[in-house]
């Protein structure tokens, strides 16, 4: 017969347990650019142009991140490249 105890014993529950919600945590502060649609990153590089984050170039058609000194020829990818951005520069001040 088997030892009964084997199936009961829940030593390591609570650290199974703790993983979880630790990987649950890291998942919930991820930046997520699925949602970011065409009229939700125009809306935000308005956002960022009226902030001075963001200066368009006429001459060359490009949008230049600032902060970064990056240029963009798409509002799109203007806007995914900032909130990575913001969300690094974000995580890297909660390390300090």
């Amino acid at each position: 017969m088997s030892d009964p105890d084997r199936y009961d014993d829940t030593a390591d529950d609570h650290e199974r347990f703790e993983r979880e919600l630790l990987a649950q945590d890291r998942d919930t502060r991820r930046v997520s650019t699925a949602d970011l649609d065409d009229e939700t990153a125009q809306d935000l590089v308005r956002e960022l142009l009226d902030a001075g984050t963001v200066t368009p170039v006429v001459d060359e058609r490009v949008l230049v991140h600032e902060p970064s000194g990056t240029a963009f020829e798409s509002m799109w990818q203007l806007a995914v490249f900032h909130e990575g951005w913001t969300a690094a520069v974000d995580a890297g001040e909660g390390a300090e």
